[in-house]
């Protein structure tokens, strides 16, 4: 008797097929169920519950809202965000800069594009703010509120895969973020072309989505900007780039029950 061999199951998830909000100041896509978008099918992948591709519109925003019982975590690839919560926080993120909200028992905050207070009334200072946010579930509810950010720019230099947000033990030595999630770990690599492959994490789940540029990965082939991938059963897989990209890599432990 011989173990049956099992592949990894590589689901593909296409720009174009995402949920879509468009309000003006507000242009969103939504990977999975968000907001008024809901679909029993996709409302997350391991503990990835959110991940939402957003411009904002200079001078408009996110007024103050709650949330409670949630690791949030806010990539900027372009432009500017001014954070402000209900716990005294405040600040700036922007490209290279990576920034985690504990929800915890519960949080008010708001974010903005305030790029023509920050750089003044000229025209050409008034750019949109490109940033993904993502919400993965804490480990246990109720734990207290909290806020952290850290300049993770130099460390993406490298061209790998760098540890920005985690909360697993083996990250704990790495200029990362942490989240309350011991499962879970956000990576993100910008790739130059022509430079040796990057191979994914072994992990039971993992999330690959393609934040700029186009990649190319194992068992898949192109990927282009917007493009997702939701792989279960175990990583390994290789991702290489002809013109250059910046990819966002949840690897993760465990998933919802449910």
């Amino acid at each position: 008797m011989t173990a049956a061999i099992t592949s990894p199951r590589l689901d593909v998830r296409r720009a174009d097929d995402r949920f879509k909000t468009n309000v003006g100041w507000l242009d969103s896509k939504h990977s999975f169920s968000f907001s008024n978008h809901y679909d029993p099918a996709n409302t997350h992948h391991g503990v990835l519950m959110v991940n939402n591709d957003d411009i904002v519109v200079p001078g408009q925003g996110f007024d103050t809202h709650p949330h409670q019982d949630m690791e949030i975590v806010t990539w900027v690839l372009q432009g500017s965000l001014v954070h402000q919560d209900s716990m005294g926080h405040s600040g700036v993120i922007y490209p290279g800069l990576a920034q985690r909200m504990s929800a915890g028992t519960g949080i008010l905050h708001s974010e903005k594009n305030d790029s023509w207070r920050l750089q003044g009334d000229a025209d050409e200072h008034r750019d949109p703010v490109h940033f993904i946010q993502m919400w993965v579930v804490p480990d246990e509810a109720g734990i207290t509120p909290g806020y952290e950010q850290l300049e993770i720019d130099h460390e993406l230099l490298t061209g790998g895969l760098v540890p920005v947000a985690s909360g697993m033990p083996g990250h704990a030595d790495h200029s990362a973020i942490r989240i309350k999630n011991k499962y879970a770990a956000m990576h993100v690599a910008r790739l130059q072309p022509g430079q040796a492959p990057i191979t994914l994490p072994d992990s039971p789940f993992l999330h690959v989505f393609v934040a700029r540029g186009e990649a190319s990965l194992e068992g898949v082939g192109l990927l282009a900007e917007g493009d997702a991938v939701r792989i279960g059963g175990g990583g390994g897989q290789q991702l290489t780039t002809d013109t250059g990209a910046e990819i966002i890599v949840w690897e993760m432990h465990a998933k919802i029950a449910g």
